[in-house]
């Protein structure tokens, strides 16, 4: 048996994202689950060094500085673990791993912790 290709099946990972209207970002995973993300959510949330204290943890970032409107610009994959977004705020450092993107998914499933929606 091969223990890096069954890991690798195991994976999350994004079978189509899409915008869902003006404030949204929608995902279909290879599991079948979907999330939906507010986008001004996603950027308060960015994990950069810019934003959060990468020694502490400690959240760097100003929320009353991001604009209430500050949505995608360009969404890039990082090879075949995360997305790269650059926001219309200018900034363009984060990196979102697939991992940090489901665990952020706001749906009843997954804010109840279901073993099925993850």
């Amino acid at each position: 048996m091969n223990h890096w290709r069954d890991s690798m099946s195991e994976t999350l990972f994004p079978k189509h994202m899409r915008q869902a209207g003006e404030r949204e970002l929608a995902i279909e995973w290879n599991d079948g689950h979907a999330s939906v993300y507010d986008v001004r959510a996603l950027r308060l949330r960015c994990p950069c060094a810019q934003c959060i204290d990468e020694m502490s943890g400690r959240k760097l970032l100003d929320d009353a500085a991001v604009p209430p409107d500050v949505k995608p610009v360009v969404i890039n994959p990082v090879g075949r673990y995360a997305i790269h977004i650059e926001w219309t705020d200018g900034h363009r450092s984060g990196i979102y791993t697939y991992a940090q993107l489901r665990g952020l998914c706001a749906c009843e499933a997954c804010t109840r912790g279901s073993a099925s929606a993850r």
